[in-house]
């Protein structure tokens, strides 16, 4: 395995709300973790918001139904990279060193995305619902599962923070973590960077801000404040109930 680089001297890995754990080492996983913060957020919010918002509050379950699938699709694009690049990576090395322990952790980070597969299309199609044809009780399952994909999605991750991360830290060349990196990148268009850009940055403090511009890059201070005032006003149509 190649040598590792080490993370700039002027950051240092980020202690985000709801983050179960920081991996040392020397691999700047502050996209990973800023990541896993939206989520955790986003999450959050939906289900609050598919609690409180009123059956006919039409506007905004229109805009939750849009809002959803912005989520949903960051959501899919990061799993995906995660079991099309970075897992079978990690799982050539713990193989290669006959690390049985490795391999249980990075086949449950699998099987846990296999889990919540079928909670995000259940809340994609109770958001779809609602904002087609509303109804109590269309409403009160919605609740009831945007509450179990938060728990659902908020243990794995944890799960990822704690062991997982921590193998990426101590095994993963630099190399290895720029292919993840890149296929993260991959596909997105100015209109995705637009929602992209003020989504991760969304509920970050300034002194977090600042260390999400050295690890993504200034070009993100330039973006933010082209597209923060118009991601709040959206925000505040979807989640009217739930902030």
């Amino acid at each position: 395995m190649s040598t590792t680089t080490s993370r700039p001297a002027t950051g240092r890995l980020m202690d985000l709300p709801g983050q179960m754990h920081v991996a040392e080492g020397p691999l700047d996983l502050n996209g990973m973790y800023m990541a896993h913060h939206a989520f955790r957020r986003d999450l959050a919010r939906f289900a609050v918001a598919a609690r409180e918002t009123p059956v006919d509050a039409a506007e905004v379950w229109r805009a939750l139904a849009v809002r959803w699938e912005l989520f949903s699709g960051i959501l899919h694009h990061h799993h995906t990279t995660e079991d099309d690049v970075l897992w079978p990576q990690l799982l050539e090395i713990v193989d290669a060193m006959g690390d049985s322990g490795g391999r249980e952790t990075l086949e449950a980070m699998e099987a846990e995305h296999d889990l919540i597969d079928p909670l995000l299309a259940a809340c994609a199609a109770g958001f779809g619902a609602m904002a087609q044809a509303p109804g109590s009780a269309t409403r009160h399952q919605l609740a009831d599962t945007t509450e179990a994909a938060r728990d659902t999605l908020s243990a794995h991750m944890g799960h990822e923070e704690t062991e997982a991360l921590p193998l990426v830290q101590s095994l993963l060349s630099a190399e290895g973590w720029e292919r993840v990196e890149k296929a993260a990148g991959e596909g997105k268009s100015a209109s995705d960077l637009r929602f992209l850009v003020p989504w991760v940055a969304d509920g970050l403090s300034p002194v977090q801000l600042e260390a999400a511009f050295r690890s993504v890059g200034q070009a993100l201070r330039v973006l933010l404040v082209l597209t923060r005032r118009g991601y709040a006003r959206r925000e505040r149509v979807a989640f009217r109930y739930a902030m």
